[in-house]
C-alpha cells in the first residue's frame, strides 16, 4: 500500500479527531491537510502509520486550538461549533462514543476543558487509544495523560444530562417538534419545550442573532413568529441531521443556506435550540444566503402586515 493509499484509508479518522478538538469543520480540514504534508515529506517509516498520523494530527490541532481559544474569547455573542452534517469516521466497536462526542452539547463540554484534557479524552475515551500512544501525541507521560483523562471524564460527566433518550423516542419527538415548528403551532411547540427550554444562536458579529432566549412560553412564540415570517418570504426548513442530532437546515427561495439550527433532547422534551448563522461557519454545507438581506426583508413584512 502506498503512502497516499494508507493515509486516505485512514483521513476520515483523522478528520473525526481534529473536528473533536476544534469544533471547527475547516480547522479539522485544514489540520488533516497539514498532517499529509508532513506525512507525505517525511523520511519516517512508522511501526502503526495509524498510531503516527493520529500523533500528528493530534499535535497540529492542539496547537491550532490554543490559538482558536484566544480568539474566541473576544467572540461577538455565544459561540457554537461548526455545524457537521455528516461524520466521515465510522467503528461500529465504538459507535456509541462517537455519537456521543459530536453532539452540539457534547463539543460546548469539551470547549471547558485546556487542550491537554480535551486531546486525551478525544484519543482515549472516543477513539480508544492506548496511553502509550496518547502520551506520546500530547507530549506527557502516560501516567500525567490518565490523571487528565480521569479529570477530564469527571468534567464531562458533570455536564452530561442526567437522562439519555431513547433513540426512537427521541426521532418521534424530534419529528412532532418540527412539525409543530412548520406548522407555526404554539401550542405543539410549547407542550414539547422543557420548562427551562434555552434557545442560542450564533452570528458571530458577521449575521443577525437573537439573544439568548429562556422558556418554554418565550421560546414557543418567538419560534412561531420566525416560520411565520420564514413561510412568507418563500423559505423553507429541511430536516437535517446535525451533529448526529436532531437539526434542520434554513434555506431561502433560491435554496442558499441561511441557517442551521439543532435540537437537544432530553427527558422528553426539547431542553436547547442551538442556531448557527454565522456565515464563516456554514460554507462548507453550500452557497450561504445573505442574512442581513433575509433580516431586512422580514422586518419589512412584519411593518407591512402591523
Amino acid at each position: 500500500m502506498t503512502r497516499v493509499e494508507e493515509f486516505e484509508e485512514l483521513r476520515p479518522m483523522l478528520f473525526a479527531i481534529a473536528y473533536r478538538i476544534l469544533g471547527s469543520v475547516s480547522e479539522a480540514e485544514d489540520a488533516v491537510q497539514e498532517t499529509w504534508l508532513r506525512f507525505a515529506n517525511s523520511a519516517t517509516e512508522p511501526k502503526s502509520t495509524r498510531s503516527y498520523l493520529a500523533t500528528v494530527v493530534t499535535r497540529i490541532s492542539i496547537d491550532v486550538l490554543r490559538s482558536a481559544r484566544v480568539r474566541r474569547e473576544s467572540y461577538v455573542g455565544q459561540w457554537l461549533p461548526e455545524p457537521l452534517l455528516t461524520d466521515p469516521y465510522e467503528d461500529p466497536e465504538r459507535s456509541a462514543e462517537l455519537a456521543d462526542s459530536v453532539s452540539m452539547a457534547a463539543l460546548l463540554l469539551l470547549e471547558r476543558l485546556s487542550p491537554p484534557e480535551r486531546a486525551v479524552f478525544v484519543l482515549r475515551e472516543v477513539f480508544g487509544f492506548g496511553f502509550a500512544d496518547v502520551a506520546t501525541a500530547v507530549g506527557k507521560s502516560p501516567a500525567a495523560c490518565r490523571q487528565l483523562a480521569v479529570r477530564a471524564r469527571r468534567h464531562m460527566e458533570e455536564g452530561r444530562p442526567r437522562f439519555a433518550a431513547d433513540r426512537r423516542e427521541w426521532e418521534e419527538l424530534a419529528d412532532r417538534f418540527f412539525d409543530a415548528f412548520r406548522e407555526g403551532d404554539l401550542d405543539g411547540l410549547r407542550e414539547l419545550l422543557a420548562a427551562d427550554v434555552q434557545m442560542f444562536g450564533d452570528g458571530g458579529g458577521k449575521a443577525p442573532q437573537w439573544r439568548p432566549i429562556h422558556g418554554a412560553e418565550r421560546v414557543a412564540r418567538t419560534l412561531t413568529s420566525l416560520i411565520k415570517l420564514f413561510t412568507q418570504m418563500g423559505c423553507v426548513v429541511e430536516p437535517q441531521q446535525v451533529n448526529g442530532e436532531p437539526g434542520a437546515i434554513f434555506r431561502d427561495r433560491t435554496g442558499l443556506v441561511i441557517n442551521i439550527l439543532a435540537i437537544d433532547i432530553n427527558d422528553g422534551r426539547v431542553q436547547a435550540i442551538r442556531s448557527v448563522i454565522n456565515p464563516d461557519k456554514l460554507h462548507h454545507v453550500g452557497p450561504v444566503a445573505d442574512a442581513w438581506a433575509i433580516a431586512r426583508e422580514a422586518n419589512r413584512i412584519r411593518r407591512s402586515t402591523g
